[in-house]
């Protein structure tokens, strides 16, 4: 069966697995953490006048930088932009902040691979159970979805039963494929759309689990489809980290001593300390089942197991991934990127990756495509986008591969310039779930 067939055919099941999670006790688990995102909108004459006032230096990254003023904004923001990667970086001045928002047009919308995930779901349907941190009214209000709930006093609760205190603000900095600016006498063009993230953010410095909850995920465990965990990334100190990680580590293991058929879902990130990405990867790999990541994230993680890795070579992308495999020990990743997904590792009992990947790249697509978080229509409607000519290539390759472990790769519905390029890794965690429904009940 083509490929098209089997995105109309996983389509046509989502609206009973929605209804079967949704007249059952079973639930889908998104943590941990949440926040405002302000989204930048691009103005090339405005960012060109900060460039030309602020930019004194050679374009350069280095894995410990801080936004510590307008130039190192204008330094780090051109060296990504030029190579159309992305990012996340700590905002440490409040001042750049302020420039910021006075001088782009701003949107403001959910941020985190937790809330953006759930809202993903919440927008076609799907009951959830999740942990916010940001709990905020403006937050809360935007996961205010039919069946969206979270633990408070023992008690599963609305999640608008939860809010208080003020939001946190991340500064999202979007740029397009063909975007350009000029340094000197040298123009630049964006090869490809992406985006930066800039925290001005110290609640997410302690990832505080909690108790609440991490006792009310344990004592009904029986009934989580799935568990999809992240958030860590904005930790700096290594203790903290190691303290955190130790708890969470029990935490894991009662559900899964509960429930051995629980998948558990880490979402890689960018992390701002290298150091507490090691002791997070470190303790969290001992539980997870899979490990989800684009290929910008899969470079780094091969860099730093000393190994060169090409994106566009899929001998070299599998490469990696049995790297990171043997590091971490986990059943297998899955790698979303524009052109396609893949799942690679050791079969997934009870769980349907084809789906899941499909889903993945169907939600993911629908947002790049509107802008939002796709409703059912809209999500249908981008079964009409051709499939991803690398993405074809890529599943064709590897079917004459031999591999030493299972891969599923599902081609993307491509877009050359997608509305949005915010949440997308987030919103195909959302669609993977899929995949982890059918061993339920």
């Amino acid at each position: 069966m083509a490929y098209t067939e089997r995105y109309e055919t996983y389509m046509d099941e989502i609206t009973s697995d929605i209804e079967r999670i949704r007249t059952s006790k079973d639930r889908i688990v998104f943590g941990y953490t949440s926040n405002m995102d302000v989204l930048l909108t691009y103005d090339e004459a405005v960012f060109q006048e900060i460039l030309d006032k602020y930019l004194k230096t050679d374009l350069y990254s280095n894995p410990d930088d801080v936004i510590d003023s307008m130039e190192t904004f204008a330094r780090l923001v051109t060296c990504y932009m030029s190579q159309g990667l992305g990012g996340e970086v700590d905002i440490v001045n409040e001042e750049v902040c302020k420039y910021l928002i006075e001088h782009f047009q701003t949107q403001y919308s959910l941020g985190g691979t937790c809330a953006q995930g759930s809202a993903a779901l919440g927008t076609v349907g799907m009951p959830l159970l999740v942990h916010i941190s940001d709990k905020s009214e403006g937050v809360c209000e935007l996961m205010g979805y039919p069946g969206m709930e979270c633990v408070k006093d023992g008690k599963k609760v609305p999640i608008r039963e939860i809010a208080e205190g003020n939001p946190v603000y991340h500064i999202i900095f979007s740029y397009t494929k063909g975007d350009t600016f000029r340094i000197g006498d040298k123009v630049y063009t964006v090869p490809v759309s992406n985006r930066m993230i800039l925290d001005f953010d110290t609640i997410h410095k302690d990832i505080v689990v909690t108790e609440d909850f991490r006792k009310y995920v344990e004592a009904h465990a029986g009934h989580i489809v799935s568990y999809n965990i992240s958030g860590f990334n904005a930790i700096v100190d290594t203790e903290l980290a190691k303290k955190r990680m130790e708890e969470l580590g029990r935490h894991y293991e009662a559900v899964k001593e509960k429930n051995p058929n629980c998948h558990i879902y880490f979402e890689s990130a960018h992390y701002l300390s290298p150091a507490v990405k090691h002791i997070v990867y470190k303790e969290i790999s001992r539980y997870v089942n899979v490990m989800g990541m684009n290929e910008e994230e899969l470079v780094a993680h091969t860099q730093e197991c000393g190994a060169t890795l090409d994106h566009t070579s899929l001998p070299d992308v599998l490469k990696g991934m049995e790297l990171l495999i043997e590091k971490y020990q986990v059943n297998g990743i899955t790698l979303h990127t524009k052109d396609y997904s893949m799942y690679y590792g050791d079969p997934l009992t009870g769980a349907d990756v084809e789906k899941g990947l499909t889903m993945g790249n169907l939600l993911s697509g629908t947002r790049a495509r509107v802008g939002h978080y796709g409703t059912l229509e809209e999500i249908r409607e981008s079964l009409q986008c051709p499939l991803s000519k690398t993405g074809l290539a890529f599943a064709q390759e590897l079917e004459e591969m031999d591999l030493v472990r299972s891969a599923v790769l599902v081609p993307s519905r491509y877009l050359e310039k997608p509305v949005c390029t915010i949440g997308l890794g987030d919103t195909f965690v959302a669609g993977v779930q899929f995949a982890f429904i059918g061993q339920m009940g």
